[in-house]
């Protein structure tokens, strides 16, 4: 039998089975409490492997001051990963169809095989928690050689075992693994051991301040999981992935579809109804129900989630129309407004005198008060639509005072008619924001901003990703909204997109963009590297920001900008993972050390 290599990669390495990935450079990872860090434990099957039934690997990991989470990476299609327009771009690990390392699949048992001739990738996380203890520890994580239990005959099960005897074999994480390996008999499978120092800081960095909020789709997960809208399943199924999005992924503001939000459907079209406001007209006057809503505020109050984002008033693409919202009348249940009733309706405008109120002193009871509610009008008004979009507006702009009212709007020039007061442009518009110094900047990027800027496509390096958190906060942002976080639908909601096979709802967005977690057995949400990655870059702005408060923001810069000479924009940044590995060490060693 071959042997299998084994060596240790950074989080920022994306594991493709045909191209051998860069082994880490850097022995240490710094982290702090509250926070995640992770390696990757690359294997690599020999082509001599003629795939033994017993050849397979027991993880394990030593010496972490938390237990390991481990995880294998596993690959999903694209045949869409980028934008033609995107083919010059040379920020992608590839514009070819393929399959990528994404999926992270929980390892419970800690085995593994090796595939003949791939690189094949085991994340393995360290939760460190409040409670663990600053200082610096080695890790040691061991690859040992295992029968299976229903391995052919005695024979083979006693070779098997023979080579876990003589293969122990000591190895570091600098590439020294590979000298090691090589060295060991072709026909004995060997253990591994590879090592690197974990570092805990002693500082505790303040929670999240910025908002971060990526567009929840709940009628997704009532139709994947085939159960009822709003039945005790989906609430639980509901309930485990707000726990992910808000404990694990850093979301503080939740899309809280009040009615069902009218996004991404087609004109004339319905998404299934999730509607957390029962409303009920009896001779011509409205009334609500709010239990659904108060169900729904427990559950985001318990996972951290600090604000809440109300579903737009008015429909998508021109705030033309006004948004499916079912009421019961005489005992039955009807649509009283949609497609069909245009968004300066009388009818409308009665309705959300009755509701607006309602809905903000239900929610001021429920813990949430108006610094902490966010409402929008429409989705990014265009010079072509700008006239809907003000009628739009003057419906519901006096029932809105004091609140908080945002929207996407990447036009600079329209933004400066005082259209929306609280902008937030896409990553690749927003200069000329930055330029007028415009007030508590949101920003945000989705499928179309594939040229230059970051993103999480999947065809994306991980650095392009990551490096959304230093440049956030190199320009104040105050919030970062993502419109998918769970849309398992094709365009415009037409039918259901199995997140496994179709990554780019039916080709109208790059492999990646619609959802940032995975529908798992259960009802339980599967994560995934980018969502892990963004949270390392979430993580940098925390840390920044405790820096700052000690050392001020001119040494912090310092720090990022080292031997650069030109500031950083969001079109223009360092392309590789080692500056942004290379920088959370420096900002470890000057916050705790300096």
């Amino acid at each position: 039998m071959g042997k299998t290599e084994f060596y240790l990669v950074s989080s920022l390495e994306k594991v493709f089975p045909c191209k051998r990935p860069e082994p880490m450079k850097n022995t240490t990872l710094s982290v702090w409490a509250g926070m995640r860090g992770a390696v990757q434990l690359v294997l690599h099957g020999s082509e001599k492997d003629k795939g033994s039934l017993w050849h397979s690997y027991r993880i394990s990991v030593k010496g972490a001051p938390v237990p390991a989470e481990l995880y294998k990476v596993e690959l999903l299609p694209s045949d869409f990963p980028s934008w033609e327009a995107a083919a010059e771009d040379e920020n992608y690990l590839t514009h070819e169809p393929g399959l990528f390392p994404d999926l992270l699949m929980p390892l419970e048992d800690g085995l593994i095989r090796p595939i003949p001739r791939q690189y094949r990738s085991v994340w393995i996380s360290f939760p460190v928690t409040e409670e663990t203890l600053p200082g610096t520890y080695e890790v040691t994580i061991e690859a040992r050689p295992e029968g299976a239990g229903n391995a052919g005959n005695g024979a083979q099960q006693a070779e098997a075992d023979g080579c876990q005897e003589s293969g122990k074999q000591e190895t570091a994480a600098d590439g020294r693994e590979r000298e090691t390996s090589e060295r060991a008999a072709d026909d004995c499978a060997e253990s591994a051991r590879l090592s690197f120092f974990l570092r805990v800081g002693n500082v505790k960095p303040d929670k999240q301040e910025m908002i971060h909020t990526e567009w929840f789709h709940g009628d997704c997960l009532a139709d994947y999981y085939h159960v009822e809208p709003l039945s005790e399943a989906h609430w639980a199924i509901m309930e485990r992935f707000i726990r992910q999005a808000g404990r694990r992924h850093g979301v503080n503001m939740l899309l809280t579809p009040v009615f069902t939000p009218p996004l991404d459907t087609e004109v004339g079209g319905e998404r299934p109804t999730v509607q957390l406001v029962g409303v009920t007209v009896t001779k011509g006057k409205y009334s609500f129900d709010f239990s659904a809503l108060a169900r729904w505020t427990a559950i985001c109050r318990e996972n951290g989630i600090e604000y809440l984002e109300i579903a737009h008033l008015f429909t998508q693409w021109g705030a033309r129309a006004t948004p499916k919202i079912i009421a019961c009348i005489d005992g039955e249940n009807r649509r009283i407004f949609g497609w069909d009733i245009p968004a300066d309706s009388p009818k409308y405008r009665e309705f959300l005198e009755c509701f607006l109120p309602a809905l903000q002193t239900e929610l001021q009871k429920l813990g949430y008060d108006r610094e902490h509610v966010y409402f929008h009008i429409s989705d990014e008004p265009s010079e072509e639509n700008k006239s809907s979009y003000l009628t739009a507006k003057k419906q519901a702009a006096d029932l809105l005072s004091g609140y908080p009212v945002i929207d996407a709007l990447s036009s600079f020039s329209l933004y400066r008619t005082g259209i929306v007061e609280r902008p937030i442009p896409s990553n690749d518009h927003i200069q000329p924001f930055i330029d007028a110094q415009v007030p508590d900047l949101w920003v945000y990027y989705c499928c179309s901003q594939g040229i230059d800027v970051p993103n999480r496509f999947y065809a994306m390096p991980s650095a392009r990703n990551r490096i959304m958190g230093v440049l956030m906060y190199l320009y104040n942002i105050k919030g970062f909204l993502h419109w998918g976080y769970n849309f398992y639908f094709t365009q415009y909601s037409r039918k259901s997109a199995d997140p496994y096979r179709m990554t780019h709802s039916d080709y109208a967005f790059p492999s990646g963009d619609s959802y940032l977690v995975y529908p798992g057995e259960g009802g339980e949400p599967l994560t995934s590297v980018r969502a892990e990655v963004q949270n390392e870059a979430l993580a940098d702005i925390r840390i920044l920001n405790a820096l700052e408060k000690r050392k001020g923001r001119g040494e912090v810069e310092k720090i990022i900008y080292g031997e650069e000479t030109e500031p950083f924009t969001f079109k223009k940044y360092p392309h590789s993972a080692e500056y942004l590995l290379s920088l959370r060490e420096k900002l470890f060693d000057a916050l705790e050390n300096g």
